[in-house]
């Protein structure tokens, strides 16, 4: 939804770098820039006009002026601006002392508020909660059919009393469901209310009426993020007529200019509690304001890919994983089972897209084909057990059984066992770089008794795995998949270059904490 401010952003701050001093003529063409980036990514003009003399009565201060690096300074301030006008601080929600803690949502007709629901409340279960789900919109057609079908696959109860189509009242339903919490022990009760395909009287009456009736601890106004300025309109209305303490941006996996999520704090005053960016259940998460600052400006969310891939990770497997790696005996299993643990954390394009620089490789990542890592996991999995523990075993013949049985030609499989011993290779005399012992085998050894030409110079890297590393066998220098299929990483420029020559972020390892 932001690639394109992103895309205006990036390129109107890349022309101040290189620059030992900014005049006020640099400062002012600057803004200028920005101020048409975010008109034209349809953000609120109050919100510009607040925006952009903040950012300018800033950089033309002592706080630019008398900085080693003036426009690295300016990009900071940005920075630190656009985090403001998201927000500040992460909005967490805030539990009642006594459960259960109700919490009620609001906005119009197809901003996915029942979609919501389920998020949310398996988002809750997963943080050790108990939640019931409450379907309060009988007005909708089949509303709270896919309610419980939407509660069904998050695995959380739904108290729907009537059958709605127009029939019952959603007052008494919410207050039943206040004794229902109670009696079955649930600590938190999340009502999905009636939308409409407008503003209107009776809508708001009714979402009036049931706040009244349950006291919420918690309205959370469910906003669609591709409807543009509209969406200032809609947020001023509900706050003005039922009033909501927190905001949930939907859909910011679309494709529209998503001016709405930077106007809607600031016009509204009230924050931006989560975000949803697409259409599964774990497609939810707590909205970062500092975070989306980092990735509108190209920076990356390095904190989400982490946090990610400590939930995917197992920690005992990624130890014993790690102790492979250093003395040289990762199998084609282990990698199997890391590359699972990676599809886990979602798709790769999603991941790829938080690393600092991606903006630069965007049409590798569109390109992207996530079948090429179906195909490798096939001829793993095509495998016996004895073949994947020693490639080395795979000969002739048996290279033709596993093409037979994993659909693929033989030439992708010799290209994947010859990746995976370049692979390893590179992993053990890595390993033996950074002191995890085990690493460079017998050659170490022997280039102890001495060595050719200069001293420091270290292990030669395997032809074609220059720069970043892919790391895996089927992944092409700095990329994922298939040869020629994935991204290249090696291309980022200010971001992944920066690191250790033969880096590979992806073997991390985030073990137990001591």
């Amino acid at each position: 939804m932001f690639d394109t401010l992103s895309d205006r952003l990036t390129s109107v701050l890349t022309n101040l770098r290189g620059k030992g001093r900014l005049s006020d003529a640099d400062i002012d063409a600057t803004a200028r820039e920005i101020r048409i980036a975010l008109l034209e990514a349809d953000v609120a003009l109050p919100v510009v006009r607040s925006f952009i003399k903040g950012v300018k009565d800033r950089a033309k201060g002592a706080e630019v002026s008398q900085a080693l690096n003036p426009a690295q300074q300016v990009i900071k301030i940005v920075n630190e601006e656009l985090v403001i006008i998201l927000g500040g601080e992460t909005r967490r929600l805030e539990f009642a002392k006594t459960p259960p803690t109700v919490i009620m949502l609001a906005g119009l007709q197809g901003s996915g508020k029942t979609t919501l629901a389920g998020k949310l409340a398996k988002w809750l279960a997963g943080q050790g909660h108990t939640p019931l789900l409450v379907a309060c919109d009988l007005q909708r057609p089949n509303a709270v059919n896919q309610l419980q079908v939407v509660g069904e696959r998050a695995g959380v109860p739904v108290f729907a009393p009537e059958p709605g189509n127009g029939v019952g009242d959603p007052v008494e339903v919410s207050r039943r469901s206040i004794d229902e919490a109670r009696r079955a022990q649930h600590d938190i009760v999340i009502v999905d209310t009636a939308g409409r395909l407008g503003i209107d009287e009776e809508m708001m009456k009714q979402a009036a009426d049931i706040r009244d009736a349950i006291t919420p601890d918690e309205i959370l106004f469910v906003l669609d993020a591709m409807i543009g300025q509209d969406a200032v309109n809609t947020a001023e209305a509900f706050r003005d007529g039922v009033g909501f303490s927190g905001v949930v941006l939907t859909k910011l996996d679309g494709d529209a200019r998503g001016g709405a999520a930077l106007s809607v704090r600031e016009v509204t005053g009230q924050p931006i509690m989560f975000a949803s960016s697409g259409e599964q259940l774990a497609d939810f998460d707590v909205f970062h304001p500092d975070r989306m600052a980092n990735r509108i400006l190209g920076m990356g969310d390095l904190l989400t890919l982490i946090e990610q891939a400590e939930q995917a990770f197992d920690q005992e497997q990624a130890e014993q994983a790690a102790q492979k790696l250093g003395t040289g005996q990762l199998t084609l299993e282990d990698f199997l089972e890391q590359m699972q643990a990676v599809r886990r954390m979602g798709p790769l394009q999603n991941l790829l897209g938080m690393l600092p620089g991606a903006g630069q490789m965007k049409e590798q990542l569109a390109n992207f084909d996530e079948k090429s890592l179906d195909r490798i996991q096939a001829i793993i999995c095509g495998m016996t057990p004895a073949e994947r523990a020693d490639p080395k075993i795979i000969n002739a013949s048996r290279r033709q059984r596993i093409a037979r049985g994993s659909g693929v030609a033989i030439s992708e499989i010799n290209d994947l066992v010859n990746r995976f011993f370049e692979a390893r290779k590179m992993m053990q005399q890595m390993a033996g770089g950074f002191g995890f012992g085990g690493g460079g085998g017998s050659k170490n050894r022997r280039g102890k008794k001495g060595k050719k030409g200069k001293k420091g110079r270290g292990p030669t890297q395997p032809k074609g795995m220059r720069g970043l590393p892919g790391g895996f066998p089927g992944l092409p220098p700095g990329g994922m998949g298939m040869p020629g299929a994935g991204p290249d990483l090696s291309k980022l420029e200010g971001g992944m270059n920066d690191l250790p020559p033969g880096f590979d972020p992806s073997k991390l390892n985030f073990g137990k904490k001591k």
